[in-house]
């Protein structure tokens, strides 16, 4: 037997360290499967684009993604070229030659990696034959009346039969890994395994099929993950093939990887199996030159949001928009899963602590959840041309002010204030002030709702009272539609939009892993996310004290819905309670943890997963060292030094603390300190080697 090669992590300057020699990457070619690839449908688009410059700079030439063409994608997101690999274009034109189109160039995207495109439709007469020889298989049934899932088969098997046509042409070298994203991508990996194909596979979920369709019936889904009837539940839902091809994908692949650590625990209850690697999800940081230009951002962008407010509750604008804060929830309208009904429900017990406590903060809560709408309402529409009015007055009165106040100025004198502003200038003020009467309260959606009586959001707001009333501390806008710079109403893209808030609110029930918290983050904006999250899991591991940091975790998992949304009323009310500069520094600390989302990082764990398939596919070349594995558990950022030791210190049991109180937590808070302190623990915040040894914690022990 050769000796064989063992597979060390320290490849990030593209060679894959061997015992008796270096095995260079051109002796290995990846490839990575999703119906993603440049086809934006959910989250797993985000992970694919912006872990490709990490992939494409540890891989180079080598690095290769296959997708569905679509041509209205393609057109603006795809450079076309010839295929520089000899063998994958061969494999390519012997696929063109038996009618199928396949499209190969660069995805105009960081890191510019190759794709390679199936063009669907243009194999569509395949289909009865491929569905029978994956019956053939698998025993596998795909009906002829769920699109999604035929549409699957055809693209599993393209991707099959040019793994094939590539593979049959090498001998010993390069040795081909391919990793699946998702059941539409499984068919693929089913086939290549059942042909026997030389590949090294890996499957991700990211989230299980029945899992998200069990937790948006409202079921208590975590408590009873040992008890589903996985078969009949997939059934009576009408997924019982999809299901299938999942479960099969998982079980054929040579390494299943998962998004994160309650994902791996779903996926051993659903699809039986747990993960070999979990591979968190990351983001690519950029960092800006100037320390604080993201604090910057945030001044710029909340006055933009102003500006939609001083519109929106025109009339009504009896609060100060210097003591307003923004929060927001965004994302897939998905009312129970995303945890829009616990938020609703706290920011209804919200309003009556900042009511009784006579507080003069007002909260705006704005809901970004895309639903059937048939335009912009007038209400709404209205109260942004009567703003506009206002300022152009103020601006036409201002000028002719000014006119005046300058021309006495050069005669030397002081001008008779009361004078200066004549019965014409007066009328025009007070017939600017009329306009601004409104007999409504400030709606509480910016759209006309298709299915109004119908929404669950509106019939919360309707059953909890929230109708944006003088007397309510917490006001409600719901924005159906994803925002865009271009709207009239609010002219700001989501980036911008996150940065001008103060916090994001995501009390998922269901959330694999959960982006949304995670780009609230890297932009330095604290968020509110659950243990039952990816990312609430994650920082719980990584970060001593979550809130010390900006991120609040809301324990959904081993409290009741009560006690989470009275915990989560907590966490909203002492953000409110913060001053600015609380707020400030709190927003540096955020903005610090983006390192430990950086793709620099989190890549690893796809690394790790790539050595593992080709340790178990080709165990005579590759071997694994035992210390290679890299654990997601063991680092975590200290407690700021700055944070009072006690976790009731933190929090002011009155509204009315004294500003005396304030100065001396302040004064304990040394920015640079800090940040040097975090920049010398993420330099190496994954240990290679073993852990030390410590408690491991049970399945269902309370994590706070």
């Amino acid at each position: 037997m050769p000796l064989a090669r063992s597979l060390s992590m320290t490849s990030l300057n593209g060679l894959l360290q061997c015992e008796d020699e270096d095995l260079p990457v051109e002796d290995l070619l990846l490839f990575e499967i999703s119906w993603e690839v440049t086809n934006k449908v959910g989250g797993i688009y985000t992970v694919i684009q912006t872990k490709a410059k990490t992939t494409a700079d540890e891989w180079g030439e080598n690095y290769f993604l296959i997708g569905p063409y679509f041509e209205q994608n393609v057109k603006t997101q795809v450079e076309f070229s010839e295929p520089p690999n000899p063998a994958v274009k061969k494999a390519m034109d012997t696929m063109k030659s038996q009618g199928c189109q396949v499209f190969f160039g660069r995805w105009l995207i960081e890191g510019s990696p190759y794709v390679l495109l199936f063009d669907i439709g243009s194999a569509a007469w395949n289909l009865d034959k491929w569905k029978g020889e994956f019956w053939e298989v698998s025993n596998i049934g795909i009906p002829f009346h769920d699109r999604e899932a035929n549409d699957a088969v055809i693209f599993g098997s393209l991707t099959a039969w040019f793994l094939k046509e590539l593979s049959c042409q090498f001998d010993d070298k390069p040795n081909i890994i391919a990793h699946f994203h998702e059941w539409q991508a499984g068919v693929g990996l089913i086939l290549s395994r059942s042909q026997k194909l030389p590949v090294a596979t890996i499957f991700t979920t990211h989230a299980t099929l029945l899992g998200r369709y069990l937790c948006a019936a409202s079921i208590d889904f975590y408590n009873n993950l040992d008890q589903f009837d996985i078969d009949k539940e997939a059934g009576e839902r009408q997924i019982y093939h999809r299901y299938c091809m999942e479960r099969a994908s998982v079980h054929c692949a040579h390494v299943f990887t998962t998004v994160s650590q309650i994902t791996a625990t779903e996926a051993e209850h659903m699809l039986k199996k747990s993960p070999d690697v979990v591979t968190p999800n990351g983001l690519n940081i950029k960092k800006f030159s100037a320390m604080h230009e993201f604090q910057n951002l945030h001044s710029m962008y909340k006055a933009r949001i102003q500006e939609f407010i001083r519109g929106h509750f025109y009339g009504h604008l009896d609060f100060d928009l210097d003591k307003t804060l923004f929060f927001f929830i965004a994302g897939r309208y998905e009312f129970s899963n995303k945890g829009a009904d616990m938020f609703l429900e706290a920011l209804s017990r919200l309003n009556f602590l900042l009511r009784v406590h006579k507080t003069d903060v007002t909260v705006i809560v704005f809901f970004i959840m895309p639903a059937k709408t048939n335009n912009f309402n007038v209400e709404t529409l209205k109260g942004q041309a009567v703003r506009k009015q206002l300022w152009d007055t103020a601006q036409s009165v201002k000028e002719k002010f000014g006119r005046k106040l300058y021309n006495a100025l050069l005669k030397g004198e002081i001008p008779d204030l009361n004078k200066i502003l004549d019965r014409d200038d007066i009328s025009i003020m007070k017939r600017a002030i009329f306009s601004t009467q409104r007999h409504s309260l400030p709606p509480v959606t910016t759209h006309n709702m298709i299915d109004d009586s119908n929404d669950p959001i509106l019939n919360t707001i309707r059953r909890i009272g929230l109708f944006n009333n003088r007397t309510d501390r917490v006001k409600v806008i719901l924005h159906p539609e994803f925002l865009s710079s271009t709207s009239p109403l609010l002219p700001l893209d989501y980036e911008e939009f996150v940065r001008g808030c103060h916090l994001g609110v995501f009390p998922s029930y269901y959330e694999p892993w959960g982006y949304t918290p995670a780009e609230c983050t890297v932009m330095g904006i604290p968020s509110v996310t659950t243990n039952l999250s990816g990312f609430g899991c994650f920082m719980q591991e990584h970060v001593a004290d979550p809130e010390a940091y900006g991120i609040y975790i809301v324990d959904r998992r081993f409290r009741s819905p009560d006690e989470s949304c009275n915990q989560l009323t907590q966490f909203l009310y002492g953000f409110c309670q913060q001053n600015r500069r609380q707020r400030i520094i709190q927003r540096n600390r955020t903005e610090r943890l983006s390192d430990l989302l950086d793709w620099k990082y989190l890549g690893r764990y796809y690394m790790h997963a790539r050595h593992l398939a080709l340790s178990r596919t080709f165990p005579d070349k590759f071997e694994m060292e035992p210390s290679a594995p890299p654990k997601t558990e063991g680092f975590r950022f200290p407690r700021p030094s700055s944070v009072p030791p006690s976790p009731s210190a933190s929090q002011h049991s009155s509204p009315h603390h004294s500003e005396a109180e304030d100065e001396d937590d302040d004064e304990r808070y040394d920015e640079d300190e800090e940040a040097e302190r975090d920049r010398q623990n993420i330099k190496s915040p994954f240990s290679l080697g073993a852990l030390p040894q410590g408690k491991k914690k049970q399945h269902g022990e309370y994590r706070n």
